[in-house]
């Protein structure tokens, strides 16, 4: 018989969201003349723009015609879509980069996950807690760690606490580390990281031989000018940082799937014999022999975002959620509640009250409110007594949400 892989065993529970979708499904069954608000997973509602659709369709109606079909595509990405990128998006940052250092995917979820391939399992690896799950689990799956203790600390895993105390921004490993977790703004706090705490990161890299791995899929988010969107805005980290950004909530892709990984040809690692190596170039073998690219027709629409009618369109959604958050983070600090986030950040990080916990908060939530959101603990055990709403949702819905909280909290 066929083995198993054992470290999927090692994981304490189903995946957060699942387990989220599972309790709501109970609640509704039970109750079912219930309005339930979902403020938890932060999937958008808003659709898609008229620009992006447009482009979406021409692409397609492109597959109906001989003469302008489109099979495989470069596993890459398409160059149409790689040059809007880096013309539109980085270069207004001062960043410059080339063509061969992004690589298109169908979204960072995966593509924080895969990029474990190219590196070494002996790697010691550091990430924040709370943290998105997927650095943490995938960790675990690929046979990184230990078992969990009691907490739910991988053993194997360095875990850097993100703390009311420390401005829910993570301290620097006592011990050496070879790769680094980093994600801003932040999911779930939604904190974010000003150039001079990037530089910090940066520097710690560059002196310990590390690499950063930087998860910026909420960039588009960020409102104030003084906070940086990429960490190749901090001098050194082209030689020490992997970026990752998505189209998912910037442009509402979330079910179209569209993201990007850059590498930089500078960034290196060593073999098991001591030698230099580039990661550009495992990144590529990796993506040439597993990937087969995202499509054509989500490339384009993808491109139409960085149009001049795209862009508006695009950041007149992303102005509607960062008003939710707006309206979520002033109604529950009206209630009295401790809110964090929502400022540069398409979510809202508060804390429990009445010394409840996220789990028993989040049930205390469905049933008296009829609300959905995020234990805190289930992004790690830092996140105890914390609670995450997302701002991706309907205006009136979120208006109602927080009415219906205020009603049930206010003290």
């Amino acid at each position: 018989m066929a083995k198993i892989n054992d470290n999927y065993l090692k994981l304490k529970a189903g995946y957060l969201f699942p387990e989220i979708g599972r309790r709501v499904r109970a609640f509704a069954a039970a109750n079912p003349e219930a309005k339930v608000i979902r403020l938890g997973i932060g999937d958008v509602t808003q659709p898609l723009t008229p620009t992006i659709l447009k482009a979406f369709h021409d692409a397609v109606d492109n597959l109906a015609s001989e003469n302008s079909f489109m099979g495989y595509g470069p596993e890459q990405g398409y160059d149409f879509l790689i040059d809007a990128i880096i013309e539109k998006s980085y270069k207004p940052l001062g960043v410059d980069l080339k063509t061969t250092e992004m690589f298109i995917s169908d979204g960072s979820k995966c593509d924080c996950a895969n990029i474990l391939d190219i590196f070494a399992l002996d790697n010691t690896v550091a990430i924040g807690d709370p943290v998105y799950p997927v650095y943490n689990d995938t960790n675990v799956m690929i046979g990184r760690t230990g078992d969990a203790d009691d907490k739910g600390y991988y053993k194997g895993l360095v875990y850097m606490p993100c703390t009311e105390e420390n401005g829910f921004f993570p301290a620097y490993p006592k011990e050496k580390v070879d790769m680094i977790y980093l994600c801003f703004p932040n999911n779930p706090t939604g904190a974010v990281a000003t150039k001079e705490q990037l530089k910090g990161w940066v520097d710690y890299a560059l002196a310990n031989d590390s690499i950063i791995l930087f998860d910026a899929a909420y960039e588009a988010f960020i409102t104030d000018p003084s906070i940086p969107h990429s960490i190749y805005e901090v001098e050194g980290a082209k030689r020490c940082a992997i970026e990752f950004r998505s189209f998912s909530k910037t442009a509402g892709f979330t079910g179209v799937r569209c993201g990007l990984v850059v590498v930089p040809e500078e960034l290196e690692g060593t073999t098991s014999t001591g030698e230099k190596y580039s990661f550009n170039k495992l990144w590529l073998r990796r993506q040439t022999t597993k990937f087969n690219g995202a499509s054509y027709p989500v490339q384009k629409a993808a491109a139409a975002v960085y149009t001049e009618q795209g862009w508006k369109e695009t950041q007149a959604n992303i102005d509607y959620y960062m008003e939710n958050a707006r309206i979520i983070r002033e109604g529950l600090t009206a209630a009295g509640l401790t809110v964090y986030g929502g400022v540069n950040a398409p979510y809202i990080w508060l804390k429990t009250p009445a010394g409840l916990t996220s789990w028993d908060f989040f049930d205390k939530l469905l049933n008296d409110c009829h609300v959905v959101g995020t234990p805190g603990s289930g992004f790690g055990p830092s996140g105890e007594g914390y609670f995450r709403l997302s701002a991706f949702g309907n205006r009136d819905n979120v208006v109602e949400a927080v009415e219906r909280i205020k009603k049930n909290f206010k003290k």
